[in-house]
């Protein structure tokens, strides 16, 4: 009796914000795979791009709320009933963003202002998930990578989005005390991810039998890292992260959408030339580039995931063996992309 008592003693109550989505759900797998100690709650609004039979297969290890992270009430509870709040939700899709950009100003800057309320409220631990896209993008021979110290330049509604949140994080750390700290990561990959994504777009329109899409040239650059790899940095952050601060997340894995795609369209054994040009989209950022040295250093992480190409293969295979994952949602994303890309 006296080691059930010790082990509830020490559980740690957690509420992870957008773990229907790609890296949230990963991350909630990656946690409880690794971390027993941890209860997790999620909350997701079930946008279109959360897939509600993402957490199927582990549903009765976690609690579930539908709900939207603007709803003060659900929030308040949340976060007082919860010790960590680790904050993945967000609209993140460019081309959507260029479409229409209330929900992204709803769910990024609203959601995180409901959340950072709460949490100075019940004065609970925060992290908070951010991308690298909040820096604006750097030329293609420039030898610079962004940095902590890299001033934010967005320049899209989303990415301006995601860096209003990141700056009334910092404001709430600084005006009222809060015990936050964020992560701006680069660009992931892996299992679960949206069709509309580029990775899995071009995987699941292969497998579909189309030609994949390139945006005009394909010269644009991202700087890749597996999911798992991303969500292990959290977990450090969370661990030894000091208060207030910023790390970046990133493994080296600079490639144009050309190189990606070539690379896809060798593994599933096409034609170098099997795909089709498209327009380039409004405002496309050139290149992104994370200097994770202050991760590395302060704290000593380092990527499982240092070989791209082994990581794409698995990521193929994933979507191969996993058609009734995808394959609703790859309909609607298409139609819905045959009328961006006339």
């Amino acid at each position: 009796m006296r080691i059930e008592l010790s082990y509830y003693r020490y559980m740690i109550r957690m509420l992870v914000t957008g773990g229907l989505g790609f890296i949230g759900s990963n991350f909630v797998r990656l946690t409880l795979k690794e971390r027993p100690e941890y209860e997790i709650t999620v909350i997701d609004n079930m946008t279109y791009a959360g897939n509600p039979r993402t957490l199927d297969d582990i549903k009765d290890s976690i609690t579930f709320v539908k709900a939207d992270i603007t709803d003060l009430e659900i929030i308040e509870k949340l976060v007082q009933d919860n010790d960590i709040i680790v904050h993945f939700a967000a609209e993140s899709h460019n081309d959507n963003s260029l479409e229409d950009a209330w929900p992204f100003i709803n769910t990024n800057i609203i959601g995180t202002f409901r959340i950072l309320e709460a949490v100075k409220k019940y004065e609970k631990r925060l992290h908070h998930i951010s991308t690298d896209e909040v820096y604006g993008d750097l030329e293609l021979d420039d030898p610079n990578k962004f940095s902590e110290k890299t001033p934010y330049n967005p320049s899209s509604p989303y990415s301006s989005t995601k860096a209003s949140s990141d700056l009334l994080v910092r404001a709430w750390v600084r005006s009222f005390g809060i015990k936050a700290t964020i992560s701006n990561c680069s660009n992931n990959y892996g299992p679960y991810q949206h069709v509309e994504k580029f990775i899995p777009r071009q995987i699941t329109n292969i497998l579909n039998n189309e030609k994949p899409k390139l945006y005009g040239s394909g010269e644009n650059v991202r700087d890749w890292i597996h999911v798992d790899d991303h969500n292990s940095a959290v977990h450090l952050i969370i661990d030894k992260g000091k208060i207030g601060e910023t790390y970046m997340i990133g493994a080296n894995g600079e490639k144009s959408n050309k190189e990606v795609l070539s690379l896809i369209l060798s593994f599933m054994n096409k034609k170098p030339g099997f795909y089709e040009h498209i327009n380039d989209r409004k405002g496309h950022d050139l290149r992104y580039a994370i200097d994770a040295t202050k991760l590395r250093t302060d704290l000593g992480w380092a990527p499982r995931y240092t070989n791209f190409e082994e990581g794409l293969k698995d990521t193929i295979s994933w979507y191969e063996n996993n058609r009734v994952w995808w394959e609703e949602d790859k309909k609607t994303t298409e139609i819905r992309y045959s009328k961006i890309e006339k």
